[in-house]
């Protein structure tokens, strides 16, 4: 494929961000865009000059001048989305949080392996260049055995009960928006916990909307976790190992830059190698990947996807909450 073809699925703020993160990949191209009305499809099509605009979903999924579709709706339709997309043969790049619910990533992850289609959640953290680095100074041993870990990320959000952040009936709460990156962030380090600890406070809509989650791991590490949607927080991670430390400077999704301490040495500082901006990496590690006939992305597999929302799936059973028909 001499360039790859993509259609956006949605047209809200972060399917902007994604298509301005397309401009900075070359052989990306793209060629359509689906809406659930066509004026909005048209004005966000003026925007990136994309040729093909459609007024739903399933018109977009049909579309025969595209390869792979990103999904950039809220977390409550991402499982329809998807399977939509795939029963039409099409390769699905979908937002996290991936789905709602485990069962729900099962079905679409075994629809994605029936068809024999490439399939990946949007954890475009994973493909930032410091953390491409962070992954090798870990393997190379730089800060000796991890055996800590903290991550956080918040934001004080206006309350309104009808938003994508509070209302259930959207996906809402802090867990599925931001918790997920922390929570990521601790499978990419340490994999599965063995043991899952936590607290939430439950706002007037009955979403989460503040938590502290942490892990336990069988060679005794341990991961604590947060996420507010009524806070701001430092939206850092710091690894704590046997030979020394390691910060990402905020923002935890797409670093600013990173500090080494190793014991009695002095400090080091990295800053990000960042190019566009940010969401061009995942974008590209998808085109990759079709390129060489993968169906799925060993840095984020759809095993690990699986095995973190079920870990989601444990903690909001631990505080008693449930979206919607689930």
């Amino acid at each position: 494929m001499d360039s790859i073809r993509w259609g956006i699925l949605g047209t809200g703020a972060i399917a902007h961000a994604f298509s301005e993160g397309l401009s900075f990949t070359p052989d990306a191209k793209l060629t359509a865009v689906g809406s659930r009305r066509m004026e909005t499809a048209q004005k966000f099509g003026d925007k990136y000059d994309i040729p093909n605009r459609h007024d739903s979903y399933e018109a977009l999924a049909t579309d025969p001048d595209i390869d792979v579709i990103y999904i950039a709706t809220p977390h409550m339709f991402h499982r329809d989305n998807a399977i939509l997309c795939l029963t039409h043969g099409k390769a699905v790049l979908c937002e996290k949080a991936f789905t709602i619910n485990a069962a729900e990533a099962a079905e679409v992850i075994s629809l994605a392996r029936e068809k024999r289609l490439f399939l990946m959640e949007a954890m475009w953290t994973r493909f930032q260049p410091l953390v491409v680095k962070l992954r090798k100074m870990l393997q190379d041993g730089l800060i000796g055995d991890v055996r800590m870990m903290t991550a956080d990320l918040g934001f004080k959000f206006d309350f309104d009960p009808k938003s994508r952040i509070f209302d259930p009936a959207l996906g809402g709460g802090a867990l599925l928006d931001i918790g997920i990156y922390p929570l990521a962030m601790a499978y990419m380090i340490f994999g599965a916990p063995e043991k899952i600890k936590s607290m939430a406070i439950l706002g007037s809509t009955g979403v989460d909307e503040q938590e502290t989650i942490i892990l336990g791991y069988s060679g005794g590490e341990i991961a604590t976790l947060y996420a507010s949607t009524q806070v701001h927080t430092p939206k850092e991670v710091i690894l704590i190992g046997t030979k020394g430390r390691i910060r990402l400077h905020a923002p935890i999704y797409r670093p600013t830059g990173m500090t080494i301490q190793l014991t009695d040495e002095e400090d080091q500082h990295l800053d990000s190698g960042l190019e566009g901006n940010g969401y061009n990496y995942e974008a590209a590690e998808v085109m990759n990947c079709m390129r060489s006939g993968q169906l799925e992305s060993a840095i984020m597999p759809l095993d690990e996807t699986l095995e973190i929302m079920r870990t989601m799936d444990a903690l909001r059973n631990q505080w008693g909450f449930a979206y919607p028909n689930e």
